[in-house]
């Protein structure tokens, strides 16, 4: 990567400094990008974060964030002047939208721990953790006569984690732990470096999204719906 991903070591900063790599135009849009940036490019499930880049004299508003080709593209627009080649800069992240898709980020795996003590056979797949109707999709079978007290049994062994305030964490490990320490290991994961694990007690899984501290942060989990979705088992969730 030739973009230093901060968050992905620090996922709780708000605040880094950084240098400007380059500025770009493409079309309508301003794209600045930077040695190494806190700003979460949307990806996972999860979407970008927002935020400014400073220096004494220019501000820039970041208005999407993206990965490509091992960079991050910080899209927006220069409220006056421009950045120089190297210039030294202050970013900072909008907190109320970092805080609310780590809530959202986190319950998604709450999900999965509930899931996964419940119906083990269920096949994890796609995670959708944004704030317009959040859900986690799974492969496997769903008797429609059990949905109703299995919807209501998730919902209720997720908050019980929540209430045990347990405190989230991450770390890289070679991807030969994987299979240890994860209930099910994504095929598309690379094999040539270390992987982030997020980690609740002992349950642990492959992400390099934002999450909170502690359980408790999420505050209360509610399952929207349960229900067969285009092959899938789709569970769908709310946080307080």
């Amino acid at each position: 990567m030739s973009t230093k991903p901060l968050y992905l070591e620090d996922m709780h900063a708000l605040e880094a400094d950084a240098h400007v790599e380059r500025v770009e135009q493409q079309d309508e849009r301003t794209i600045v990008y930077l040695d190494q940036t806190i700003l979460y490019p949307q990806g996972g499930g999860q979407p970008y974060d927002t935020g400014v880049i400073k220096s004494p004299d220019v501000t820039f508003v970041v208005e999407e964030v993206r990965f490509v080709d091992g960079e991050v593209l910080h899209y927006g627009h220069f409220e006056a002047s421009r950045f120089m080649q190297g210039e030294d800069v202050h970013i900072v992240v909008d907190a109320d939208r970092r805080n609310l898709d780590a809530r959202l980020h986190s319950a998604g795996h709450l999900v999965d721990v509930a899931v996964s003590q419940l119906k083990p056979d269920w096949v994890p797949g796609k995670g959708y953790h944004f704030p317009d109707g959040p859900y986690v999709e799974y492969g496997g079978d769903l008797d429609i006569e059990e949905r109703d007290d299995l919807l209501a049994q998730i919902e209720k062994l997720g908050n019980e984690f929540i209430a045990q305030d347990l405190p989230v964490s991450c770390r890289f490990v070679e991807h030969a732990e994987l299979e240890k320490l994860c209930r099910h290991v994504p095929d598309n994961l690379p094999t040539n470096k270390p992987i982030r694990v997020v980690q609740f007690d002992n349950f642990a899984v492959p992400c390099g999204g934002t999450h909170v501290k502690s359980l408790a942060d999420i505050k209360d989990l509610k399952i929207t719906k349960l229900k067969n979705k285009g092959g899938n088992i789709r569970v769908g969730y709310a946080i307080g």
